[in-house]
C-alpha cells in the first residue's frame, strides 16, 4: 500500500468585485495617510515667503478679477448678494478641487523612490494628496467668514450642510485624481493636458455666474458635472442663494460615486506596473 502523502495544489486565481481593491489594507495602512499628508503639508509651504499665505491669494486674486470683469463691467448677476462674495464662495471649493487634480496626478511619479523600493498601498499617494488640500480650504474659508462679516452677511441656518458638500468636493477629487495619477505613470502627456482641463472645467462650472443663467433644458446635462452640486450646494448653506439641494444634487453626487469607484478599480488594475513604468 502507497502511503506517500498526498500533494495538494493550491490554484490562485485574481480577485473580482470589491476584493480587489483591498480596501482592508488601506485600513491598515491608514496612520501612513496622515504622515504623508503632514508631509505634502511641510514640504508645500517649506521655504515660502508668504507660507500658507498662498492659500488664500490664489482663490482671492481671481475674485478680484471676476468682480472687475464679471461683476462689474459684464453686469453677471450675482443671486442678490455681492459679487465678491458670490464669487469668492465659489472659488474656495473649486481651489480645492484644481490644486488636488494638480497635486494628485504627479503623486506617483514625485514619489517614485518610494514606489520601487517598499510595499505600501499606492493608493495612499493621491488620497494624501487631495487631503492636503483641505488645510488650504479652512484657511480660505475662514478668509471668507470674514469677508461676509465686512459686507454685513449671515450665514444661513443651512451652514451645518458644508461639510457634506466638502465631503462631495473631496470625493470627486479623489475619484478624478485617481484616474488621472495613474494615467500620468503611463502618459506623460497628462502634465500638458491638466491645465487645459482644469480651465475648460471650471469655466464648466457656476464660478463667475449663476447656474439660473443656464437653460432649464441644459440642466440635467449641466449637472453632470460634480462641481456643479458642489458650488451651488456651498452658495446655497452659506449664502442662501439658488435652489436647495435636489436633483441637480442627486446627479452630480451620483456622477462623483462613479467617479471614484471607476477611479478605485483602474487605479488597482495599473498598479502592477507603476514600479516598471514610474
Amino acid at each position: 500500500m502507497d502511503n506517500k502523502p498526498i500533494e495538494r495544489k493550491s490554484i490562485i486565481k485574481p480577485t473580482n468585485g470589491w476584493a480587489a481593491l483591498d480596501l482592508r489594507d488601506m485600513w491598515l495602512y491608514r496612520e501612513l495617510v496622515f504622515f504623508m499628508t503632514w508631509r505634502d503639508l511641510k514640504v508645500r509651504y517649506k521655504q515660502t515667503v508668504l507660507g500658507v499665505g498662498w492659500a488664500v491669494l490664489q482663490p482671492f486674486l481671481t475674485m478680484v478679477v471676476f468682480s472687475i470683469f464679471f461683476g462689474n463691467l459684464a453686469n453677471v448677476p450675482s443671486d442678490g448678494v455681492p459679487y465678491p462674495i458670490f464669487s469668492f464662495a465659489a472659488l474656495i471649493p473649486w481651489t480645492l478641487f484644481a490644486k488636488a487634480l494638480q497635486d494628485a496626478s504627479r503623486s506617483l511619479v514625485a514619489n517614485s523612490h518610494m514606489i520601487t523600493k517598499v510595499y505600501f498601498p499606492r493608493m495612499i499617494l493621491p488620497i494624501s494628496s487631495v487631503l492636503a488640500g483641505a488645510v488650504d480650504f479652512l484657511i480660505a474659508f475662514v478668509v471668507l467668514l470674514g469677508m461676509m462679516f465686512f459686507f454685513k452677511i449671515t450665514p444661513t441656518g443651512n451652514i451645518w450642510m458644508l461639510p457634506l458638500f466638502l465631503l462631495l468636493a473631496l470625493i470627486t477629487a479623489i475619484g478624478v485624481g485617481l484616474w488621472l495619477s495613474a494615467l500620468n505613470v503611463l502618459y506623460r502627456d497628462i502634465n500638458y493636458v491638466l491645465p487645459f482641463l482644469t480651465q475648460f472645467w471650471m469655466y464648466l462650472t457656476p464660478i463667475a455666474y449663476p447656474s439660473s443663467m443656464v437653460p432649464k433644458e441644459w440642466q440635467a446635462i449641466y449637472a453632470l458635472n460634480p462641481m456643479t452640486g458642489v458650488v451651488e450646494g456651498f452658495r446655497w448653506a452659506l449664502l442662501g442663494t439658488g435652489q436647495p439641494p435636489g436633483m441637480m444634487t442627486l446627479v452630480s453626487a451620483g456622477v462623483a460615486v462613479v467617479l471614484l469607484v471607476s477611479g478605485m478599480f483602474y487605479f488597482k488594475r495599473m498598479e502592477r506596473l507603476f514600479a516598471d513604468m514610474v
